[in-house]
């Protein structure tokens, strides 16, 4: 695969020193670039085939530039894989609720049951979402 990342500007030198060490594992080719949510997307046009998400569900006023983004860059075959760690403490769960039910305005959403997941790395608190265009 061509592969992007993306990060802030200041997470870009720690992007690229994790792209050198796995290098050797890299079949096709991988990249590190700038994105910051809620700004121009049009460099990263065509739309992509996927985006992997981790962890990018965390703070209330990220929730609208980050669905901005989102809807951005998908295309109506972008398949979207959003991997987050289900955290109770705070305002944690209602930041959760608010992203998904926003999230559902312009996407479908399917939850990737439990034992669907890599047998090794699967916990009850990691959760995995497939998210499509709504047609």
């Amino acid at each position: 695969a061509n592969v992007t990342v993306t990060d802030l500007e200041e997470l870009q030198e720690l992007l690229m020193v994790n792209i050198e060490n796995n290098k050797h594992l890299v079949t096709g080719s991988v990249r590190a670039k700038v994105l910051k949510w809620g700004e121009d997307v049009t460099e990263f046009q065509p739309p992509p085939d996927y985006i992997l998400m981790a962890d990018c569900i965390y703070y209330e006023e990220s929730l609208e530039p980050l669905l901005k983004t989102l809807k951005d860059l998908t295309g109506p075959d972008t398949c979207v894989l959003c991997c987050y760690e289900q955290r109770t403490m705070g305002k944690n769960p209602e930041i959760e609720r608010k992203y998904f039910e926003l999230l559902q305005m312009d996407f479908e959403l399917e939850k990737i049951p439990l034992d669907k997941h890599d047998e090794e790395y699967r916990s009850e608190d990691i959760h995995i979402v497939n998210i499509h265009r709504k047609q």
